[in-house]
């Protein structure tokens, strides 16, 4: 009962926070969200890694009789993000054993920034993490019961998760940890592991959408794995590397890259200490020591997770990504159970100190009240920094759009919500939309609209190889009028030193006229 309270607070708080329509491209939290409201919608490839069963299961959301579609896909991920904060309050009941310290280290990373962040947009962290909670789960419960279908459903889990977030890969040696340190004697079972290995590959099975959709001709589709090779570059993650030796399409670092590593220290601290109040932290801390000697199999099975996502963290925070905190959600998971394995044992040790006595009653009842009042302390702080409710700035851009541009224009755009305008609302199909702007993966058929041709041919016909889009506002000038959507990868300076004349179009900086001088 206390769990399914705790789930319905955080729901109440990320509906009254959640973003009502379609979303503008802006760093840090909203790189994807415009790309995956349309993505869901139509049923297209997404960026690197693809997220097919992301993809296949959000969809359902969009048929809901409320909102528009794009709300609906914002909604998902506060479901998911729901779904999550339940199942880490039933993984910390098994761990703490008791329903208090389980709600607090739920409610704690329920509304742990970098969580309730993701939870009211279009993104795919809240998914990973209830996945995540699910395989942690159905550990604990095996361990419990030591009944090998959980061990099989978490092979299937495991295999599902890879076909989401590649931060899931950890989870294949942590868990094989976990089963070692508990009983070793699991692995001599031929037959199960026969049906774990089976049950494991059953769960990749979400990728075949990838080169399935890519083949039908996905309205959007950003990485076009139709060949063996752009598939495998797709769900490895390769699509980065190919990007960065893509002639004519390196990249400007970001701010963040050039940053000084004590000033990027200074923010991985920031982000890392900035999740829970310091007593949870300490708590956590404390109990992640007590768990290495009374519970390896856990302590192995946690750190190996927490750490695991700080290094990956680490390392995108090196190369300059900007949303680099949303790789260590499932680290802060860990973490929260480790505060409701720490709290548990507090109050076992308090019941223990006066067992039998008034104090007993009082000091318990105290610190459960203490317990579940500590992770709500930041509630009203966090609800105005993560409250999304009034969030227009993606439909602000596509009526500025729809509403401004002439008939037959050139757009040129980088990941913004036209694809939304076009794709979903079907709205302004005569123009031309053209991003040549940079990325960090190998693209495809996104770049231009509505010829749903490769980023080679685009390229060719476009000029988007061009990462300052001169090239491509040249083009469209030869064609007819040219504007200029805002976004943080164009610099109008770039522009107007080419030759163009850069006219704002209405009162608000959003759309550009670009008009060649000759």
């Amino acid at each position: 009962m206390l769990g399914g309270a705790v789930a319905i607070f955080v729901g109440i708080l990320y509906v009254g926070t959640l973003a009502p329509t379609v979303l503008p491209y802006g760093a840090p939290d909203t790189l994807d969200s415009p790309m995956l409201q349309a993505e869901v919608s139509v049923l297209g490839v997404g960026h690197p890694t693809g997220y097919p069963t992301y993809m296949m299961l959000t969809h359902l959301f969009t048929y809901l009789p409320f909102g528009d579609p794009a709300y609906r896909v914002n909604l998902a991920s506060a479901v998911y993000g729901v779904a999550a904060v339940l199942v880490v309050y039933l993984a910390g009941l098994r761990l703490g054993g008791r329903a208090v310290a389980a709600a607090a280290g739920a409610l704690a990373f329920g509304l742990s920034g970098a969580f309730w962040s993701q939870a009211v947009i279009a993104e795919v962290y809240t998914f990973e993490a209830l996945l995540v909670a699910l395989i942690i789960l159905f550990l604990l419960v095996w361990r419990d019961r030591r009944d090998g279908r959980y061990l099989l459903l978490c092979a299937f889990l495991i295999g599902l998760s890879l076909t989401h977030h590649l931060t899931s890969i950890l989870l294949v040696p942590a868990a094989l940890a976990f089963v070692y340190f508990t009983d070793s004697r699991v692995f001599s079972r031929t037959v199960l592991m026969l049906k774990g290995v089976g049950l494991f590959l059953l769960g990749l099975l979400p990728l075949l959408y990838l080169p399935i959709r890519a083949l039908m001709h996905a309205p959007l589709n950003e990485a076009d794995p139709s060949t063996p090779w752009r598939f495998l570059l797709l769900v490895t993650g390769g699509s980065f590397l190919a990007e960065s030796s893509e002639k004519g399409r390196h990249c400007s670092p970001s701010s963040l890259a050039l940053a000084d590593p004590s000033t990027k220290l200074q923010l991985l601290g920031d982000h890392l200490l900035g999740q829970y109040p310091l007593l949870l932290i300490v708590v956590g801390a404390l109990a992640a020591f007590y768990l290495l000697f009374t519970d390896r199999a856990t302590a192995v099975l946690l750190g190996a997770l927490f750490f695991g996502c700080l290094v990956q963290a680490a390392v995108y925070l090196q190369l300059g990504i900007e949303d680099f905190y949303v790789f260590i959600i499932p680290a802060f998971l860990a973490f929260g159970l480790c505060i409701s394995a720490g709290l548990g044992a507090l109050l076992r040790w308090a019941g223990r100190l006066a067992i039998g006595t008034t104090a007993s009653g009082i000091l318990l009842v105290s610190l459960s009240a203490l317990m579940l009042v500590v992770p709500l302390s930041g509630v009203r702080y966090s609800y105005a920094a993560h409250d999304r409710s009034e969030d227009y700035g993606g439909r602000k851009k596509i009526e500025a759009v729809a509403g401004n541009v002439e008939k037959g224009a050139t757009v040129l755009h980088h990941r913004s919500p036209l694809w939304y305008m076009v794709l979903v609302e079907g709205r302004r199909r005569d123009l031309t939309l053209a991003d040549p702007f940079c990325t960090s993966w190998d693209r495809h058929t996104d770049v231009v609209w509505p010829d749903q041709i490769s980023a080679v041919e685009a390229a060719d016909r476009y000029g988007t190889a061009d990462t300052t889009g001169v090239e491509s506002a040249r083009e469209g000038a030869r064609k007819g009028p040219v504007y200029l959507l805002a976004n943080d990868r164009a610099r109008l300076e770039v522009f107007r030193d080419a030759g163009f004349d850069v006219v704002p179009v209405g009162k608000a900086p959003l759309l550009y006229e670009l008009v060649s001088r000759r």
